[in-house]
């Protein structure tokens, strides 16, 4: 196919005409293709998929990573090992486009490969590729880790992702509407565009940018003279760096320069949009912040068969299936760890990617207590832990490997690997319960638990996030308190939820799973119904255009 004056290769519905081009660092859209490393991915994946739902008049711009974010394997003692190894996909399509965009003040080539929106029922996304003979092996490696180490390579990457993304667009002869950026790692871009149109204001006309991060700290921050070096500015003297974003330190501030750069931005949940208001306001120049809660795609994500069963009223089949759903994510368990879980044992999963603040361990800081649990005759229970930390995050691969080893105590306790989209979505359809459980206020929304529900799975959680919008604690939830965390301690903070956890668990949970199943049941299928629509994709995706893209 021909990639000049490029169109959307299927008929678009007219409310969504206006061309977007929609910028993300990883897209999760299907297995094979591994180019994300967690939330991020999940949530734009989802979103390239309600895109082609809904026939969106957009394009996704992203990166092809040669060696993905790492494959997680495993050392001698079942700890976390990290591999790099190769992808190649016979799946995309060369565009036979190449250009050039300049880096450190050196021209590096640029290839784009297409994914055809047939493959995996996505609007078409683009991916950038510096993996090229003609270039370089420094300039080589720019497209071969995502999130790479290296600072001065992650800013290469934010250039070729912002800059290069914005050249292919003119490449294509596509001309959006709309950049829209998700996250700022593609905030060089405004500088392409501001060398093409001119001044400011032609700029933010077209720019809106969605924020992840709720605290300020999080945000990328590099050395102002570096992203000079790098050509981040396309050639714009400092000085005009300067007064256009208005960084007066030594620091450039991606997310406030994207704040800076845009007409309108977004927070992720409505909890987050308050959050990230409150962050920035003391800033001069930004963009009014709205929310529009992130989602995940049904379609994907969903058992059809147990939407099926319990649409029919039919209690037997969504029994049989959400035992059916267990016992093929245990044969993963088994295969993985050598234990054999139960179907009818009562099953908790923390999985998502391993960070501090999501304190994947929490629940087996009181040893004697989770001893206790894990031991109770009456009310059986097995969790499974999986994700991946940061592979240079020593205190998240440390929390990771003291699990693994914690599990070698229990035979009801087990630790995977390879988590990634196939694997996520048969834990939750394992999981009886969802355990999420971030330090309060810091997930922006997070979206595993939405899957989960999807799947059977009933979420217990602290009150972060996406969850204030869903939960209804004995309804279809199970919610710790919340407290004014403000007034607490780090430590305060983590007893106080801890304790709160085995509580519920103890006389909550665990009593109406085993002694009033009928009751637990409904628990299960009325978070089904509620996440159903609220937080399906294609809710946000119309958001997107409504609220952001207008």
């Amino acid at each position: 196919m021909s990639f000049s004056n490029y169109k959307i290769p299927y008929p678009t519905d007219k409310q969504y005409g206006k061309k977007v081009a929609y910028f993300s660092m990883e897209f999760a859209v299907h297995q094979p293709l591994k180019i994300y490393s967690g939330g991020l991915g999940f949530l734009s994946g989802s979103h390239m998929r309600s895109a082609y739902e809904l026939k969106q008049n957009l394009i996704g711009i992203g990166i092809l990573w040669k060696y993905g974010y790492y494959d997680q394997a495993r050392n001698q003692d079942q700890t976390l090992q990290v591999q790099w190894n190769e992808k190649i996909y016979n799946f995309l399509e060369d565009t036979g486009i190449k250009y050039q965009i300049t880096i450190h003040d050196h021209p590096v080539w640029v290839k784009a490969w297409y994914l055809n929106p047939k493959t995996f029922n996505t609007a078409p996304i683009f991916f950038l590729s510096t993996d090229l003979p003609e270039n370089d092996y420094i300039s080589q490696t720019i497209s071969h880790r995502l999130y790479d180490a290296n600072v001065a390579t992650k800013v290469a990457q934010f250039i070729l992702l912002g800059i290069g993304g914005a050249k292919l667009i003119d490449e294509l002869g596509f001309n959006p509407d709309v950049y829209h950026l998700n996250e700022a790692h593609a905030i060089s871009s405004a500088f392409y565009l501001h060398q093409k149109f001119g001044n400011v204001e032609e700029v933010k006309k077209r720019m809106v940018f969605t924020t992840h991060t709720p605290e300020e700290a999080g945000n990328e921050k590099h050395d102002i003279y570096l992203c000079e070096r790098m050509s981040y500015f396309c050639g714009m003297p400092l000085d005009q760096v300067r007064s256009i974003t208005g960084m007066t330190d030594d620091l450039f501030n991606h997310s406030l320069a994207a704040l800076r750069f845009s007409h309108i931005s977004n927070g992720v949940s409505a909890l987050h949009g308050e959050v990230s208001r409150k962050m920035w306001n003391h800033y001069d120049g930004i963009a009014p912040i709205t929310s529009i809660t992130n989602a995940q795609n049904y379609k994907y994500w969903a058992d059809k068969q147990l939407y099926a069963a319990m649409e029919a009223n039919n209690e037997e089949a969504f029994e049989e299936r959400k035992s059916y759903l267990k016992r093929r994510a245990f044969d993963i368990v088994a295969d993985q760890t050598g234990k054999l879980f139960d179907p009818a044992v009562f099953t908790m999963v923390w999985a998502r990617r391993f960070a501090g603040y999501k304190r994947a361990d929490l629940i087996t800081r009181d040893e004697e207590r989770f001893k206790a649990l894990l031991s109770n005759k009456k009310y059986p229970v097995q969790i499974i832990w999986a994700g991946k930390p940061y592979p240079l995050d020593y205190p998240a691969i440390s929390d990771f490997n003291n699990l693994v080893n914690l599990s070698k105590q229990y035979d009801n306790v087990a630790v995977c690997i390879g988590y990634e989209l196939t694997l996520s979505k048969r834990l939750k359809q394992a999981a009886d319960v969802w355990l999420n459980n971030p330090r309060v206020p810091r997930e922006a929304s997070g979206t595993s638990g939405m899957t989960a529900s999807m799947n059977g799975a009933v979420n217990f959680s602290t009150f972060d996030g996406w969850i204030c919008e869903f939960a209804q604690h004995g309804q279809n939830s199970f919610i710790v308190p919340p407290v004014d965390y403000a007034a607490m301690h780090t430590h305060e903070q983590d007893e106080y939820d801890m304790n709160q956890l085995f509580e519920i668990l103890e006389k909550q949970i665990l009593p109406l799973y085993y002694d009033n199943h009928k009751a637990w049941r409904q628990v299960v299928k009325n978070g089904m119904k509620d996440v159903r629509h609220q937080f399906d994709s294609n809710r946000m995706a119309d958001e997107y255009y409504k609220l952001l893209y207008k």
